[in-house]
């Protein structure tokens, strides 16, 4: 069974899946081919990659051999740490969209806010777009303070940025201040990387709804305004996870924003701008 997901419009005028797939640590060919067969099958059409996660070339196989016309789907994909600066973000795309097999990336984002050339990478990302290689860009993990300093540079800001966000660590102000600025926000680590799944409260009311407390989550991140990409490798939470067809209570959606612990499951952000480049990438 197929789903049919909404679509938001970015600042940019470009329009992005509400729901998409992530495919962090999907890092062999077969299992990508199963996940993604599944995930388009059941209704997902965007999917969310990165140079850091060492799976683009393994996704635009799947895509290729499927043989998934490129207009039906919303690929992703970011710029990692060790590529920043203007000639080598650009080069590191170059590379994305050969191992994504595709003249053209729907959305490329900075992957995390680094000292080293942080203006300078936009300043990639906003040519890229220019030549066409891109339609939109965004950022990935930039708090409301990268967000700003970016701002007094930047001839256009970021339509995305993608967050760790879950009960736990609602971000609520950031959420806040994206809106304002015509920025959507994604949330990369939906469901906490599994930390608020073992909550009474939210496995108390997933009961009352007959849903699992992962859709109860997911919900009540689409009602809040924020896009998901959840990730599974599987097919019955595949499926399980873009069937949201239910509404939450004003007050059940007060109930989980006040469960905030300010909780990180990822790294942080600012420590991540201040330490600078931290991995290595294959160049092969």
């Amino acid at each position: 069974m197929t789903t049919k997901l909404d679509t938001v419009k970015l600042a940019d005028g470009n329009e992005m899946p509400t729901v998409g797939f992530g495919t962090y640590l999907i890092d062999t060919q077969e299992l990508m081919d199963s996940t993604i067969k599944t995930a388009y099958e059941t209704g997902y059409r965007l999917f969310d990659t990165a140079q850091l996660y060492r799976n683009e070339d393994l996704l635009g196989d799947t895509l290729a051999k499927q043989s998934i016309p490129r207009d039906q789907i919303f690929i992703t994909s970011k710029v990692a740490e060790i590529s920043q600066g203007f000639d080598n973000a650009i080069a590191s795309i170059d590379d994305s969209l050969k191992r994504l097999k595709t003249s053209y990336l729907d959305l490329v984002m900075v992957h995390w806010p680094v000292h080293d050339h942080f203006f300078e990478t936009w300043k990639a990302l906003e040519q890229l777009k220019k030549d066409g290689k891109v339609k939109s860009i965004g950022v990935a993990n930039f708090e409301l303070s990268h967000l700003e300093l970016l701002k007094t540079q930047a001839e256009e800001m970021p339509v995305v940025n993608q967050i760790e966000c879950h009960p736990y660590l609602s971000q609520k102000p950031l959420i806040e201040f994206d809106k304002e600025n015509d920025i959507v926000t994604q949330a990369c680590s939906p469901l906490g990387r599994g930390v608020v799944l073992d909550d009474p409260m939210l496995k108390k009311m997933a009961a009352h709804h007959n849903v699992s407390v992962a859709q109860l989550v997911l919900r009540w991140h689409t009602t809040n305004g924020v896009t998901i990409i959840p990730k599974s490798k599987t097919p019955e939470r595949i499926q399980e996870n873009i069937q949201l067809d239910f509404d939450l209570t004003e007050d059940e959606i007060d109930m989980i924003n006040i469960m905030n612990r300010n909780q990180r499951t990822g790294r942080e952000p600012e420590l991540v701008y201040e330490l600078g480049k931290q991995y290595k990438l294959r160049k092969d």
